[in-house]
């Protein structure tokens, strides 16, 4: 096929993107990419689907659910591969879920090695950080490793 071609198959953007086909059809399923079908039954690609799926595996990396990252891409245009402002768009929308991600991952690692957190989830009582658990009246699972109120974060 020529390197001019406006579409790939799903074998070409298989190996393009790094992505097997099975999740290719996956997420054209769950509406993540599309394509079209050929007169031969073929799904045919649009060269844009290869941001997206960067797009969607970068998303997936940082643990953002299909469901966020479907919800995101719906703000894409429509009829016209998106643009550097487009994708800009996008990722301003996310910096807060991102930056509140990566507060829980600095609180979890900064805070494994003392009972995880704490809300005493494995010990009946911590003299360490939660004597007498205190810390039960702020809610269940570990609240020290919640976003802090303080800062907007």
């Amino acid at each position: 096929m020529p390197a001019s071609s406006p579409t790939l198959s799903i074998g070409e953007i298989a190996h393009r993107s790094g992505v097997p086909h099975s999740a290719l059809r996956f997420y054209e399923d769950r509406g993540l990419i599309s394509s079209h079908r050929t007169s031969g039954n073929q799904r045919r690609y649009e060269r844009s689907v290869l941001r997206r799926l960067a797009f969607i595996r970068s998303a997936q990396r940082v643990g953002l659910s299909l469901e966020d990252i479907q919800a995101a891409l719906t703000t894409l245009p429509e009829g016209r591969t998106p643009t550097k402002a487009d994708w800009a768009r996008l990722s301003r929308q996310w910096r807060s879920e991102l930056d509140t991600r990566i507060d829980g991952m600095v609180r979890l690692r900064d805070r494994l090695d003392s009972c995880i957190g704490c809300g005493c989830l494995s010990l009946a009582t911590c003299g360490l950080h939660n004597p007498d658990d205190e810390l039960a009246a702020q809610g269940p699972g570990a609240p020290m490793l919640r976003p802090s109120r303080e800062g907007g974060r």
